[in-house]
């Protein structure tokens, strides 16, 4: 227990390990590209320096091992000091679910190159794809055996703001630390405790989210049934938007195997690369402004995320009901037609 630090949601836990990382302006964390902008902006907030690897697109967002030594080597010959490397399984934006033999490659390059390992883990419980598992960093340094030589440092973050529960407002999370030097475990501790302590609602939420109703208990049967109805929902929602955006001439979508969201390629007509320009606005922005004010959708633009050079796009959810986004999916057909002939 001395080793799970609650915190206001797993951001509040991120941005206190981060800041204990980020010393000046030579240190430098890894992160995955695209990612979810809480780590590039808190980094550029510490000063630090973003050390961006690529997922790969064409394998379902898979992790490369020749591009993360690629990035860090790279990062290494201009004099980062690259100590950190951050992994978000399952991806946001992505919603791919790494496989076994993934996790147990990063952990190993994790213990191999001296870094710590910021394990974003939030949508653990959010696997829709049936032949797809989650699988832990912590499972991994313990199969591999790197717990027992005590040569891995892990930080493994979680919250109540994902899973089944989207209990975003309750703040609600927590991290666990295995590794770490007592020396640094206590500061994180002061880091921690300068802000008393996390809300009691969140910590509420946390402690149903972990134990959760026993077999017996009078909530059990309703709360297993809640859930299960929760999950089948959101794993037809996210074949509907695969499937449904993969229809649309000039869109790519990978499969949402995981987490919430998909993140399609998107071709953009070089009338409107060019009318962005000219406008001093990403294509994507423009296009996501389009969309917005003809539909009433909202999505976020894919440069948020960072992304490849020469890609477009955007991250959108599927939340809202399944009936919603099947008319989502006929409004977003309806924009890019509208908007190709706009452009062409």
């Amino acid at each position: 227990p001395n080793k799970i630090f609650m915190s206001n949601g797993a951001s509040a836990a991120i941005q206190d390990v981060l800041t204990a990382l980020i010393a000046d302006e030579d240190c430098g964390v890894m992160i995955p590209i695209p990612q979810y902008p809480i780590y590039s902006a808190t980094i550029d907030l510490l000063g630090g320096q973003k050390v961006g690897y690529y997922l790969d697109e064409e394998t379902g967002w898979d992790c490369n091992m020749e591009e993360l030594e690629r990035a860090l080597n790279d990062a290494r010959s201009k004099g980062t000091k690259v100590n950190s490397f951050v992994l978000i399984n399952p991806g946001n934006p992505t919603g791919q679910v790494l496989s076994k033999k993934a996790v147990q490659d990063i952990v190993k390059f994790c213990s191999k190159n001296g870094l710590v390992l910021l394990a974003d883990e939030v949508y653990q419980e959010n696997v829709y794809d049936d032949n797809a598992e989650f699988y832990s960093c912590k499972r991994a340094a313990a199969e591999t055996g790197l717990l027992d030589k005590n040569s891995i440092e892990l930080v493994s973050f979680h919250s109540t703001s994902k899973g089944l529960y989207g209990e975003c407002g309750r703040r609600g999370g927590y991290m666990e630390v295995v590794g770490i030097d007592p020396e640094v475990e206590a500061h994180l501790y002061k880091k921690a405790s300068a802000a008393l302590c996390s809300g009691v609602p969140g910590m509420v939420m946390a402690d149903l989210m972990v134990k959760g109703p026993k077999p017996g208990d009078a909530s059990y049967e309703s709360h297993e049934a809640e859930k299960k109805a929760i999950y089948d929902s959101l794993k037809r929602r996210a074949k509907i938007v695969e499937v449904g955006l993969n229809s649309i001439p000039g869109f790519s979508c990978q499969p949402a195997q995981g987490a919430m969201y998909v993140f399609p390629k998107v071709t953009m007509p070089e009338g409107a690369i060019k009318a962005a320009k000219e406008q001093n606005m990403p294509v994507d922005t423009m296009y996501a402004v389009s969309l917005l004010e003809s539909t009433g959708i909202c999505v976020v633009p894919a440069c948020g995320f960072e992304q490849e050079e020469g890609r477009h796009g955007f991250r959108t959810t599927f939340l809202p009901s399944e009936t919603e986004m099947e008319k989502a999916v006929e409004l977003f057909r309806k924009h890019h037609e509208d908007f190709c002939s706009r452009y062409a």
